[in-house]
This record gives C-alpha cells, sequence and structure tokens, in this order.
C-alpha cells in the first residue's frame, strides 16, 4: 500500500498532533509517550478456505494504556495494514478523551474483502482471529474491547464473544469483552445507530451558535440546511435518516462505490435503501440524477458535506474544489493534513472526526457498563418514573377540572426505555463535549480551528491521568 492511501493517514494524525502540542503546556517527554503505540500485535495465521489454506494478516494494535481497558473497532478490508491500524488505534485515544470515555485507545485490522468469503468462511477468520487475540491477552473485558468497524458488525461481534467464552467461560463478566453486539446477546439498544445519531447531535450542536453560523452565512440550526453525504454504509445511512427526520435537513446527494446522485429537492434515504436493495445499486433512483464520478460529490456545493466512507478523501490535489461551508468527519481521517490546510484557509469549518464519529464507542461505553453491572438500563426506575408521572397527571387533572386525554396521557407518564436512556446519555456527551472543545478554542487564540482545539483538549485530560500516576511531574 502506497504512502498517500494509508502511510499518510498516520503522518497526519501525527502531523495535527503536533500542531496542537504546544498550546497544551505539557512537558516534552509525556507528550512523546502520549504520541507513541504502546503495543502493536501483528500476526499471521492460516485457515482453511475450502480444499485450500490460506494466510491472513491482521494487526492489534494498542495505542495507549493510560486507562484501561483500552477500546476500538476491528475493521475488514483489503486495505487494512499496520500504519493504518496504529494511525485509528491513536485517533481513539484522543476520541475517548474527548467524550470522557474512561478507555485508552485501541484498534484492530484483518486485511481481507469480506465480500470474497462466505459466512462460514467469514466465521472461520473471526474466530480464528480471536483465539490469536486471547493466546496473546490481548482480549479481555478489563484488557482490550474490540468493537465493529468497516466490514463488522454485531455478527462478528457475536463470533468473537462466543469464542472468548469457550476459553474464558468461567469469567462473571466475559460478555463485556467486546461491545456492538446483537442485543439478544447482551448488546445494548441505540448501538447500531449511535455513530450516525452522534454524528447528527455534534453537527447540530455546531450549528447553533448563532455567531459561528454568521461567519459562514448561514442561519442557526439544521432546518433547511443541504447535505451530501459520501458512503451509505450503517454511519452514513443513519446519519442521513436521523438528520432528515429530527433536523430537517435536505440530502441532495449520496455517494457509494457504485456511483453517485443527485437531486436539488432532496433524496429520501429510506427509499433509497430500499431501491438500494431490490436493484444491488443506488443509480438510476427515481426523481434523481446519476453524477459522472463519485467522487464529485466531494466537490458538490451544499452547506454540509458528511464524508462516511474511507480516510484520505480529501487531499491536497482536490481540496481547493470543494465547496461545502461545513464538513463533518464521520469517517476516520478523511482529510489529509494538508488538505486541511487549504480547507480552512477557505473558511471553511471542519467538525473532526476525533469528535464527531465518537457517538460508537460513547455507546460501546454503555454496553461495557451495562455488561459489567448484568443488568439493563431502565429497568429499576422505568416503572416508578411512570407511576410518579401519573400521579402528577392524576393531580393536574383534580386540581384543574380538565381531563388530559389518553395519548398525551401516555406520552407524559411513559417511564424511560434503555433506548431513550442510551439516546439521552449519547446526546449529553456529544453537546458537553463540544461545548468543551469550543471554549478551549475560545480560550486559547492561537487555536483556531476545531481539530487543534479538540487535541489540546484531549492532550490535557491524557497528560492530566499520566501526572496523577507521578510519572511525570
Amino acid at each position: 500500500m502506497s504512502k498517500s492511501a494509508n502511510g499518510g493517514f498516520l503522518e497526519s494524525v501525527s502531523r495535527n498532533f503536533d500542531k496542537a502540542a504546544p498550546h497544551t503546556g505539557l512537558h516534552k517527554g509525556l507528550l512523546a509517550q502520549i504520541k507513541a503505540c504502546n503495543s502493536v500485535y501483528q500476526m499471521r495465521f492460516p485457515v482453511r478456505i475450502g480444499s485450500e489454506y490460506q494466510v491472513i494478516e491482521a494487526y492489534r494494535v494498542q495505542h495507549s494504556h493510560h486507562r484501561l481497558p483500552t477500546k476500538g473497532g476491528i475493521r475488514y478490508s483489503q486495505k487494512v495494514n499496520q500504519e493504518e491500524v496504529m494511525a485509528l488505534a491513536t485517533l481513539m485515544t484522543y476520541k475517548c478523551a474527548i467524550v470522557d470515555v474512561p478507555f485508552g485507545g485501541a484498534k484492530g485490522g484483518v486485511k481481507i474483502s469480506p465480500r470474497e468469503y462466505t459466512t462460514a468462511q467469514l466465521q472461520k477468520i473471526t474466530r480464528r482471529y480471536t483465539t490469536e487475540l486471547i493466546r496473546k491477552n490481548f482480549i479481555g473485558p478489563g484488557i482490550d474491547v474490540p468493537a465493529p468497524d468497516y466490514g463488522t458488525g454485531s455478527r462478528e461481534m457475536a463470533w468473537i464473544l462466543d469464542t472468548y467464552l469457550t476459553f474464558k467461560g468461567g469469567e462473571i463478566d466475559a460478555a463485556g469483552c467486546v461491545t456492538g453486539k446483537p442485543v439478544n446477546q447482551s448488546g445494548i439498544r441505540g448501538r447500531t445507530e449511535a455513530t450516525g445519531r452522534g454524528v447528527f447531535y455534534g453537527i447540530r450542536e455546531a450549528c447553533s451558535h448563532k455567531d459561528d453560523m454568521a461567519k459562514l452565512g448561514l442561519t442557526v440550526g439544521t432546518e433547511g440546511k443541504t447535505m451530501a453525504i459520501q458512503g451509505l454504509g450503517n454511519v452514513g445511512y443513519h446519519t442521513g435518516i436521523i438528520s432528515q427526520e429530527e433536523g430537517g435537513v435536505k440530502i441532495i446527494a449520496v455517494a457509494e462505490y457504485e456511483g453517485a446522485i443527485y437531486s436539488e429537492d432532496g433524496l429520501d434515504i429510506k427509499k433509497l435503501l430500499a431501491h438500494r436493495k431490490k436493484t444491488g445499486s443506488i443509480l438510476d433512483f427515481p426523481g434523481a440524477k446519476n453524477m459522472k464520478q463519485r467522487k464529485d460529490i466531494l466537490e458538490l456545493k451544499c452547506d454540509i458535506l458528511v464524508p462516511a466512507a474511507l480516510e484520505n478523501q480529501i487531499r491536497k490535489d482536490n481540496a481547493s474544489k470543494v465547496k461545502a461551508k461545513i464538513i463533518a468527519e464521520a469517517a476516520n481521517g478523511p482529510i489529509t493534513a494538508d488538505a486541511e490546510e487549504v480547507l480552512l484557509k477557505k473558511g471553511i469549518m471542519i467538525i473532526p472526526d476525533m469528535y464527531i464519529n465518537a457517538g460508537g464507542v460513547t455507546v460501546s461505553y454503555f454496553e461495557w457498563l451495562k455488561n459489567l453491572s448484568h443488568m439493563r438500563f431502565g429497568r429499576m426506575e422505568k416503572r416508578f418514573n411512570h407511576n410518579t408521572y401519573r400521579n402528577l397527571v392524576a393531580l393536574v387533572e383534580r386540581m384543574t377540572g380538565k381531563t388530559v386525554g389518553a395519548k398525551e396521557r401516555d406520552f407524559l407518564t411513559r417511564g424511560a426505555d434503555e433506548i431513550d436512556l442510551v439516546r439521552s446519555g449519547l446526546e449529553e456527551t456529544m453537546i458537553t463535549s463540544y461545548d468543551q472543545i469550543r471554549s478551549t478554542m475560545k480560550r486559547k487564540k492561537a487555536v483556531t480551528d476545531l481539530r487543534s482545539a479538540a487535541f489540546v483538549s484531549a492532550l490535557n485530560k491524557i497528560g492530566s491521568d499520566y501526572e496523577s500516576l507521578g510519572i511525570f511531574p
């Protein structure tokens, strides 16, 4: 893999770190420790595929042990290599710090294309990969907790849990060894939509500040803003649906690996997904125009551009053509460091990946807590709250002499389910974290962009953890 494809990703993360580091006030030695990847496990293992054996290349990187367990997804992609996984693990450390999730950063990668394997073959590869992690003590509820990423989902996480239980069946907290599991296998409601919902909450919060929007020539709020989404996977799909239904955003363009489509009148994301399932492509969607090239979506005039595919999509060679006013990095590292300099000079607001796509790890944290407590959220308080609200409504009715309708009564008296609490916790996290980043940028005059402010905020939190250990006075 060329340097520009993956080495450039790690280099961009490093350059962004170096840009923010002088504004933290932390000791150079401490900064060097925070920057370094602590553990890199490179593995090769054989798996029988049909009548032959294939040697699979895979990785697990633990970037920082300042807090345990370490946490990060596992991606299945032919583009996986060591530098890419190191970059992703590094971002996970900063991401966790930004949203106050008490994990160190980690990441895993298996160098395969899932489309080339059957379900049974993918299960073999996943179980063997998990076995390798167990043998080297690279997985466990208090050690390192994987999650889904590009090319994986709840199915793979269920296989990982089952493999772990085969070796560690006596562990009472074994279910906490991995997150993103199916709900009926110790997962949590709201995890599938979490990253996309977090992206929406982050965009909504960024658009709530009048001064910031005025600089971009935009009105406050998300209502009526135009959005283009690159990538209609789990993150892009949920970002689009939630932005559309809860934020009043108009989705005017979508790109996927088969091509891109555009409609000035807006695209219905649910209908688009149904069209893709039926035809195998987003192209030729009724009411939309096929774009010449899928990369053209990055240069489309819109209010909000959401790169939700892979890294290094906006580079120095195409950054000058970007016309969006806000870029929300739903993917990890979609903008290179060189490209960012161009975009910032153009006055474009970049909401950085290490904040905007942290919804996944936030809800993974909630799932991990659920696994350790052995109880679903809402079980203790739902009925108590329901009865309390019902009594309040009855009191209001007696005092006013008016009766509340059945529909309104149900709405006013319902106690929170697990998904309500998960969404509430995620919303609180995204709002609080954005305010911390923005406050850092306003407080430090030399820090003029959200990514540098996010780095400063994250590095100071991590540095505080190290200093509390007495390692760096």
